[in-house]
């Protein structure tokens, strides 16, 4: 009798232990349910794609605009909303910014915006240039360019706009605003972008002579922070990203828009103006025929 009461005895354990076991199996379902797995997202559209990481809260943005990534007025109307969505996501505290162009970041302003067109659309195409280096420029988010290519002009303003910058160490690529040599004159805020990462006087001479600094080179003047092998870019953007997010973000976005905010201001406060100068400037004749002698020349290359 008391053997079979012990059997007895284990059989209903045993039976309590499945029973509680196939309860626990199902209430982590139910659970898995309400609070589903760390989701990546992504978005993408012609020029930009954008991935995002909800569990790092880290968004890698790539151009995806060949040849050279450069600053049509549909590219900067892209990336200007891939930016704002990103700003008003709140899983999303930093972006890194690269390209999947080979070779190239970004060549900055794209000549075909620039030559033969009406006024109205110079207008429209520098207000999305000042809309894109505004956006990124003053953004609350930690903004990390991995620089996997050459970046010359627009695409320097573009990573200097970043608040660290890697680039791929590699003596090929190039980075400057190089806008001089191209007959063409960077306006106030590139300059003081420039400045605010290099100094005065540096800039002073790389505006003026229009200088492409390589990789080594851009390191030691300051344009950008850290040089990486080009395999490894995206891996060393992600560890120093890493490094950024352990700070608070209202300590750390304080502290930027205190360092930030003067520049944006002067911009903000003459933006019209600054949409007129361009417009004057660039429908000059002698400019227009200097970017028709330059459009020829890359016509000539391709060839």
């Amino acid at each position: 009798m008391a053997a079979a009461a012990t059997v007895s005895r284990a059989w209903q354990q045993l039976r309590y232990s499945g029973s509680l076991l196939q309860f626990q199996h199902s209430r982590a379902a139910a659970q898995r349910l309400r609070c589903p797995a760390v989701q990546r997202r992504s978005f993408s559209n012609n020029k930009i794609l954008v991935e995002l990481d909800e569990g790092t809260g880290v968004a890698v943005m790539k151009m995806k605009s060949p040849p050279v990534n450069s600053f049509s007025l549909e590219f900067l109307t892209e990336l200007s909303i891939s930016l704002e969505k990103l700003e008003n996501n709140k899983a999303c505290r930093g972006v890194i910014l690269t390209s999947v162009v080979p070779k190239i970041f970004s060549g900055g302003l794209d000549i075909t915006e620039m030559c033969g067109k009406s006024e109205e659309h110079y207008a429209e195409f520098w207000k999305a240039v000042q809309q894109m280096w505004i956006t990124l420029y003053n953004s609350s988010l930690v903004t990390i360019a991995a620089v996997n290519g050459s970046s010359p002009a627009g695409g320097c303003l573009m990573a200097m706009s970043c608040d660290y910058r890697i680039m791929a160490d590699n003596p090929k690529y190039s980075i400057g605003l190089n806008e001089t040599k191209l007959g063409i004159v960077a306006p106030f805020w590139f300059k003081d972008t420039m400045v605010n990462a290099i100094g005065h006087r540096a800039t002073d001479r790389s505006i003026q002579l229009g200088l492409l600094y390589p990789a080594a080179d851009a390191l030691k003047i300051g344009i950008v922070d850290e040089l990486a092998p080009e395999e490894n870019i995206q891996k060393v953007a992600a560890e120093v990203m890493a490094q950024w997010l352990a700070v608070p973000d209202h300590a750390r976005q304080l502290s930027k828009s205190s360092m930030r905010k003067p520049t944006v201001d002067h911009l903000l406060a003459h933006r019209e103006a600054d949409i007129q100068n361009f417009v004057r400037f660039i429908s000059r004749d002698s400019i227009q025929k200097s970017l028709q002698m330059y459009m020829q020349m890359l016509k000539q290359k391709k060839a």
